[in-house]
């Protein structure tokens, strides 16, 4: 596993009310949300990532309103119509 060290401002931490380990997990499943949302990455990477089981990372894509399901349109026709 690699380590990222980040530099933040000394006071964002209290701004948000956040201890460093609460920051650094919003952090993780920020990230892990948007690159699903992005497509970047499958629902169970942005799991294993955010340290979150599959059904929390569900929960927290409901929370952010982002569809569970990324299909393109494209996919959807191929599978309706076989290509």
């Amino acid at each position: 596993m690699a380590t990222v060290t980040m530099e933040i401002p000394g006071d964002i931490l209290s701004v948000l009310r956040r201890s460093p380990d609460e920051f650094i997990q919003e952090l993780r499943l920020a990230a892990a949300t948007q690159w699903y949302a992005q497509g970047w990455i499958a629902q169970s990477k942005a799991a294993e990532f955010a340290f979150v089981s599959r059904a929390e990372f569900l929960d927290e894509l409901y929370r952010r309103r982002i569809p569970a399901v990324q299909v393109t349109e494209e996919e959807l026709r191929e599978e309706a119509f076989g290509g």
